[in-house]
């Protein structure tokens, strides 16, 4: 039986593009959205997002070292955006095998359902649409990768977070010091509850230069885990430094 993926969610790339020429030089953030599964322990699958938010076209394979410092989690954009086709999808599969040969989907989830069923191992020769609805195998592999997303929401949303902390530590430790506060804020957005969030986004603040913001974060982290020792730790440092 194949393998069901572990699904990431969306993850974005960002770089910077110099236009114009001379005085009239300009730098601007290129940003773009993949579509994110992981394979194995140090593989990923990427797969770019089209104008409909869905994945669409070649899926390109990357290692731990190259996702790790490339890639970082949109998770509301996800939520948001791409989300809901996978339970739409979900819930007309679900309606009945005839219905998915008939290929009663909207195109956004006709394309879903062609990226998700991409063979990651030949990631150059994805499935035909055109055959993507006649086939029983194609049906139940499907509905398994549907399962393994929608089923465990909570699970999943908490491995994003867990991944946002990851990420955050190593833009932090590259003085990419703009990328991990949205990282972290991103986190933040969807559970205030995780002191160890606001930790590490007060060390981002702190050698960015941002003190206030640094303590700030501390006291938050302090307020939900009054125990958390590093925090209050960090806390008298920032305190102490602000004297000197």
């Amino acid at each position: 039986m194949a393998r069901t993926p572990q699904i990431y969610g969306v993850f974005s790339v960002s770089r910077q593009i110099a236009a114009g020429m001379g005085g009239t030089a300009k730098e601007y953030v290129q940003k773009t959205y993949w579509f994110v599964r992981r394979l194995g322990e140090k593989t990923f699958a990427v797969q770019p997002l089209n104008e409909e938010l869905v994945p669409a076209g070649i899926t390109s394979l990357v290692d731990q070292r190259e996702f790790s410092a490339k890639y970082c989690p949109e998770i509301q954009f996800y939520y948001e955006n791409t989300l809901p086709h996978l339970q739409s999808l979900k819930e007309k599969i679900e309606r009945g095998a005839t219905s998915f040969r008939q290929a009663n989907f909207s195109k956004a989830e006709a394309l879903f359902a062609k990226a998700l069923l991409t063979d990651e191992e030949n990631p150059k020769t994805p499935v035909r649409l055109e055959t993507l609805f006649d086939s029983p195998r194609h049906h139940a592999r499907l509905k398994a990768m549907l399962a393994s997303l929608i089923v465990g929401a909570d699970g999943f949303k908490e491995e994003q977070r867990r991944q946002c902390n990851v990420f955050g530590i190593s833009l932090r430790k590259n003085k990419r010091f703009e990328e991990a506060v949205r990282i972290y804020a991103t986190a933040i957005e969807l559970d205030d509850s995780d002191e160890n969030l606001h930790f590490n986004l007060a060390r981002v603040y702190f050698e960015n230069g941002n003190r206030q913001k640094a303590k700030d974060h501390l006291n938050r982290a302090l307020t939900l885990n009054p125990e958390f020792a590093e925090a209050r730790k960090f806390l008298t440092y920032c305190d102490r430094y602000d004297f000197d």
